[in-house]
């Protein structure tokens, strides 16, 4: 299948500053894939590139397998600003000058009001709507049309947590409803909740891409225990696929170098072998260290 979207070596710099470095991945159809990385990683300036509002010093880009061109951008919703609506008119008057703007149908204004769930507000003044409902409104703005793509440059940024909670349900609503959609985000805990594939940027280098859970890899190790600690780190260290054992106070952290075996034979094997756990549990390393880790290792 063609992808959505496909970057090749892009980089772009900015004198003897490297804001991108040959940066490649692809985003597949009706994924939810977000660009992580801490601010000044270089995520708006790629998205900068990919909408053509900046341009690449190195490296070619593709949407939907053919080169970018005005007639696809126009096929694309994007929020890459502040919203700039009128504060003293509606939100209807507000979608209607954008549509007018964007050569899109008036008269799509109120599904898309529907869909964003302002459909009820939307003859209130857009400054009387909180954070979270103009944020919702420029998205609204962007789902004139119906394009399949929608590209989010920070969609929660300055919201409180009411707020990012509204923008992740629509977001989730969205993608279930077809949409493909491409968001850059400092925050992990969201583009956790919300995403399916990922790119990881640090100082413009892409460290990682792919589907959240392999492109943030958690390590997963077992945690054992015994009254008898020197026998049992004897037989742990005859279990084949071993990859290191460390003492902690009262267990052992015992990783492999593949899967871990199933608990119940680690706790079988141990009895047969005279020793009785007395402690058992299976750790999973958070999706946030793991991210952590990756960018510092770029850092240092």
């Amino acid at each position: 299948m063609v992808p959505i979207l496909s970057l090749k070596n892009i980089s772009k710099s900015y004198n003897r500053i490297k804001a991108l470095q040959d940066v490649s991945f692809e985003v597949p159809g009706g994924a939810v894939f977000g660009i992580l990385g801490p601010n000044g990683s270089g995520k708006t300036t790629l998205l900068g590139i990919v909408m053509d509002v900046l341009k690449a010093s190195a490296g070619t880009y593709t949407w939907f397998g053919n080169p970018p061109s005005e007639k696809l951008r126009r096929e694309i919703g994007t929020l890459l600003e502040t919203p700039n609506f009128y504060h003293y008119l509606s939100a209807r008057h507000n979608l209607e000058i954008a549509a007018l703007i964007k050569n899109k149908p008036a008269d799509d204004i109120e599904r898309v009001l529907k869909l964003v769930r302002l459909y009820e507000r939307r003859d209130s003044k857009f400054q009387t709507y909180s954070l979270g409902m103009k944020q919702r409104l420029a998205i609204a703005a962007c789902l004139l049309g119906n394009p399949s793509v929608l590209v989010f440059d920070e969609p929660t940024n300055g919201l409180d947590p009411s707020g990012i909670a509204e923008i992740r349900q629509l977001i989730i609503d969205l993608a279930a409803a077809g949409k493909t959609i491409i968001l850059a985000s400092h925050l992990l805990a969201e583009v956790e909740k919300v995403c399916t594939h990922v790119a990881i940027l640090q100082q413009g280098v892409l460290i990682k891409s792919g589907d959240v859970l392999s492109a943030l890899s958690q390590e997963v190790w077992l945690e054992l225990g015994s009254a008898d600690m020197t026998g049992l780190k004897e037989i742990l260290e005859r279990l084949p696929g071993i990859k290191k054992i460390v003492r902690q106070a009262n267990h052992f952290q015992v990783y492999f170098t593949n899967a871990i075996p199933d608990p119940e034979w680690i706790n079988r094997y141990c009895f047969e072998q005279n020793i009785v756990l007395n402690f058992l549990q299976v750790m999973k390393k958070s999706l946030e260290s793991a991210f952590i880790e990756l960018t510092d290792n770029v850092s240092n």
